[in-house]
Formats: structure tokens, sequence, C-alpha cells
């Protein structure tokens, strides 16, 4: 099983304005995202990462850079974990954004929704290649690895909706805080979502158990019929 912790970054200037920041360059952490990072980073100190993957937005690496802080690990980075590509949307307010028609179809048909202008993409698009880049890393880093995938709001609910099989439509009912961690565990044949915008609870679950005589790889695909004892049995 592969685990995947989706870190989003801590608070921006543009989170604070009310600007839909996307991909324009510059963009940092203000204070509160400074030291959200910073909590969030000595949260997961005691989880062994097999990598740390980003955004390549300034936002993220500074993000994954304090989870990176006393590990012997490098950054790296993926441009498919970047932000959605909102094209003319870019650099706006969302209080005049509200009033665009397209702001319906984002939030009642996303899966329709194609940002306009040149550099925009559709919602259907960033879903697809965020859930490709952690497929791929997944079986890169193999099956019993734990790693960390940075990146922002909109990809990480596009990702968590995959992961519990709701069609994109759905998405904006995931909600996803900044300098949260969402949790999913890949199997063989299904994965099994372990956390969702969790801002502040114990990490000690994430934390590989010791290696055991390995079981029959179908059963890790298995749910636990009635729900099973949690965390703490393992």
């Amino acid at each position: 099983m592969t685990t995947v912790i989706l870190l989003r970054h801590g608070r921006t200037t543009a989170n604070a304005g009310g600007v839909l920041a996307g991909w324009t360059p510059g963009v940092q952490l203000d204070e509160t995202g400074q030291a959200q990072v910073a909590a969030v980073g000595q949260r997961l100190a005691p989880v062994p990462l097999a990598a740390v993957v980003s955004s390549p937005l300034e936002r993220c690496r500074q993000t994954a850079g304090a989870v990176l802080d006393g590990r012997d690990l490098e950054l790296q980075t993926d441009d498919r974990l970047g932000e959605a590509r909102y094209g003319d949307w870019t650099g706006r307010k969302l209080a005049e954004l509200v009033k665009d028609p397209m702001w319906k179809v984002v939030q009642q048909h996303p899966s329709a929704a194609v940002f306009p202008g040149d550099e925009g993409e559709g919602l259907a698009q960033t879903q697809a290649r965020a859930v490709a880049a952690v497929r791929e890393w997944n079986a890169r880093l193999g099956p019993d690895a734990v790693w960390l995938a940075c990146s922002h709001g909109d990809v990480i609910k596009a990702v968590l909706a995959d992961a519990l099989g709701l069609h994109l439509d759905a998405f904006q009912r995931i909600v996803v805080d900044p300098a949260s961690i969402s949790v999913v565990t890949y199997t063989e044949t299904r994965p099994f979502v372990v956390r969702v915008n969790d801002t502040g609870g114990d990490v000690a679950a994430l934390v590989p158990p010791k290696k055991r005589p390995r079981r029959r790889r179908g059963r890790d695909s298995d749910a636990v019929v009635g729900g099973g004892a949690g965390a703490a049995a393992t």
C-alpha cells in the first residue's frame, strides 16, 4: 500500500486578499501562512517520508520546505501538481468573479467548467493531470512508501474526489483549508481516504508499522467489515 499525504500550502497574501492567484508568480505565504507551515512541519516530523513532491509555485515550495527541514531529502517538483490554470480569471477578486456566469458552472457542474482565455484549462483536465501524477509517483516510490505531495486547494479536492469515487461535479462538497493534510492510501484494487482537511490531528497513525510477514496482497485492498478498531489497534 502506498500512502500519499496531500498538503495544501499555507495561507498567502492572495488568500487573505480574496484574490484568485492561479499561476501568478511571486505569491508568497503571509505571516499566518508561515506560522501554519512551521506547525505542520513539526507535526509531520515523526513521519518517515520517501519523497516530498511539490507544485512548482512558490507558495507550495515554501510550504514543502518546512516539511523538509531536518530531513535528508531534496524537494522535487511536478507541474502536474500545480494550481488549476484559471486563464483570464487569474489575479481577479473573488468578489468580482461571483458575478461571472461561469461561476455557477464552476459551483454546480465543474466537470464542464473550462476557464476562459488562451491559458485556461478545464477542471476535468486539472483532475486528470493531478491524479496521473499521484499514481505515477506511487508506482515510482513503491508499495510501502509514505510520501507527501504539496499542492493547491482545487487540485487536492479533485484528487480526493477521484479517490472517493465521486464524480467531479461533487468535488465542491470537499473542504481543504490552508496547511491542512488529507491522506489517501492506494492499494492494488482501490484507494482508501484516511483523512480529509486535518489541521491538527495526531499523526502517529501515519508512521508505517514495523515489517511483518506480508499478507496476501488482496487483503490489503479489503475494507474492514464493521469499521474495525482504528489505527490504534495496529
